[in-house]
C-alpha cells in the first residue's frame, strides 16, 4: 500500500520529466494525504502536468466518495478490475515523488518509515488517472497509485510497495502506444540500489504535521 508521500525538491521537474511548460505554481508538501490535489504527468506531446485528486473515481462513479476506497491500485490484477480497464489502455500517468511512507508492525504498535533516493532526487510511481463529470457539469480528474510486491528494502517494512519506474520506463509507460501487455510487464518491485529507508517521527500519522521536519531521521 501507499497511503501517504511526498513532494519537495522538484526545481528540476520539468527537465526531469520533459515538460514544456509548467502552468502551475507548484508547493512543497511533505505529507501528501488521499483526497488532496496534486501533479501528476500525462502524456501531451510533450509532456504534461495537470493538478488531479488522489483517489482513483472512474468515470461512471455514482459518488466520487469511492475515490477514498481507491487511492492504491494491485497490480497483479489490474487488467482484471472493470474500475481501471479503459484507463489501464490509455490513461496512464506518472506521479512524480520525492520519498513515501510506510508504516512497519511491531510490537510496540505501527512505525512510520520514510522511503527515499539515497540522493534525495525525484522519481516517480506508476499511476492512472480518470475524468469525471460531475452534476453541475464540471471534470474531475483523479489518480491511483498502483502498488507491487515488496523489493528487498521493503520487506522488512511491510507487504507491499508502489511500483517505481525507471526514467526508461517511464516513457514505455507514458506512450499510447505501449500495448497492456508491454505496460504490465514493467509493473515490477523497484531493483535499483539507490533507494535508502529509515524510521521517523508519528508526527507523519496526521496529516496536519506538514513540515521538512518530518524527514528527519529518528534512528540517530
Amino acid at each position: 500500500m501507499c497511503g501517504r508521500y511526498n513532494l519537495y525538491n522538484f526545481k528540476n521537474i520539468k527537465d526531469r520529466f520533459n515538460i514544456d511548460k509548467l502552468d502551475i505554481e507548484l508547493h512543497e508538501n511533505y505529507n501528501i494525504a488521499p483526497s488532496q490535489l496534486n501533479p501528476v504527468v500525462t502524456r501531451n506531446s510533450p509532456n504534461k502536468i495537470e493538478m488531479m485528486k488522489w483517489g482513483f473515481i472512474p468515470f461512471w462513479a455514482k459518488d466520487e466518495n469511492i475515490g477514498f476506497k481507491m487511492i492504491n491500485a494491485r497490480a497483479e490484477t489490474l487488467n482484471e478490475k472493470p474500475a481501471f480497464k479503459k484507463s489501464l489502455e490509455e490513461y496512464r500517468c506518472l506521479v512524480p515523488a520525492n520519498g513515501f511512507y510506510e508504516w512497519k508492525e511491531t510490537k510496540e504498535g505501527k512505525i512510520p518509515y520514510l522511503i527515499k533516493m539515497k540522493d534525495d532526487s525525484l522519481f516517480s510511481f506508476a499511476g492512472l488517472f480518470s475524468t469525471r463529470t460531475d452534476t453541475e457539469g464540471k471534470d474531475i480528474k483523479s489518480y491511483t497509485i498502483i502498488t507491487t510486491s515488496p523489493n528487498e528494502l521493503m520487506k522488512n517494512i511491510h507487504n507491499r510497495m508502489p511500483v517505481i519506474l525507471s526514467k526508461d520506463d517511464e516513457d514505455i509507460w507514458l506512450d499510447k502506444n505501449t500495448e497492456v501487455d508491454s505496460a504490465l510487464k514493467i509493473l515490477e518491485p523497484y531493483d535499483g540500489d539507490d533507494l535508502m529507508a529509515y524510521k521517523i517521527s508519528s508526527d507523519v500519522n496526521s496529516p496536519r504535521n506538514n513540515n521538512k521536519d518530518l524527514l528527519n531521521n529518528k534512528n540517530d
